[in-house]
């Protein structure tokens, strides 16, 4: 799915949004000193970063598919206990850790339910697990003008806004299906406004994410019709929204 790349190639992506999500999820599921946390999906370490400042990173573990990722959150920090899993098979004991978190990870899970099941069993009985998903099929997120453009010029283009998690409600659904209780939803939203259009854009070419995988399959001229009728659009972006629910483990 597009994530085999370097650290600093998703921070251009997309670590700049994630990582002013990130503190208001950690605020949403009262993450507090004295917890161990686990951060599922963890990409190169925008929330870990954030557990890290609030709780001191011998009390954060943190997990990702991508191998590139966990190094590059090995390397910027070093102290926090960082492997290469997945959501669905976390490689730890029942009721290991106070809080589980998945920021922007729940839409790529494999099994989202699975996932969120297994993000519950290493979370002791009564503790949290969170996540949190880009309103796509609102149209609210830092690729919604990619996609709006995309879809003007080639309407059978599959966007993101099917992705599990991405409607209103559906991750409190989600995490029912997984045998969580006492959930509570909200809203989250973070600045959007890049500097300039370059800024926005050159990061689609880097082949992170399906608007990445996407771009890379257009033919030059397509790409530069899209890349046009983006700039077009960009003045106009909408707010960047994500759809948040919280949990108890039982």
């Amino acid at each position: 799915m597009g994530f085999n790349v370097s650290g600093d190639a998703y921070d251009r992506f997309m670590g700049r949004y994630s990582r002013l999500l990130a503190p208001q999820l950690a605020d949403f599921a009262g993450v507090r000193a004295g917890q161990r946390v686990l951060d599922v999906g963890s990409g190169p370490g925008a929330l870990t970063t954030e557990l890290v400042a609030r709780l001191d990173a011998e009390a954060v573990t943190a997990v990702d598919p991508s191998p590139p990722f966990v190094d590059a959150l090995r390397e910027r920090l070093p102290d926090v206990n960082a492997s290469q899993a997945a959501a669905e098979d976390l490689p730890f004991g029942d009721g290991a850790f106070d809080a589980a978190l998945a920021q922007l990870v729940v839409h790529f899970m494999k099994d989202p339910v699975a996932g969120l099941r297994e993000m519950a069993r290493v979370t002791k009985p009564g503790g949290v697990v969170a996540a949190c998903v880009w309103d796509h099929a609102g149209e609210r997120t830092p690729l919604a003008v990619f996609w709006t453009a995309a879809r003007e010029l080639d309407p059978d283009v599959h966007d993101e806004a099917d992705l599990n998690g991405a409607h209103e409600g559906h991750l409190g659904e989600l995490m029912r299906a997984a045998g969580l209780t006492e959930i509570g939803e909200t809203l989250l939203e973070v600045p959007f406004g890049p500097a300039t259009f370059d800024e926005w854009w050159e990061p689609f070419l880097l082949g992170i994410g399906p608007a990445g995988e996407y771009a890379s399959q257009l033919e030059p001229d397509a790409l530069a019709a899209l890349r046009d009728r983006a700039r077009e659009l960009l003045p106009e972006a909408p707010r960047a929204c994500a759809w948040t629910a919280c949990a108890r483990a039982t």
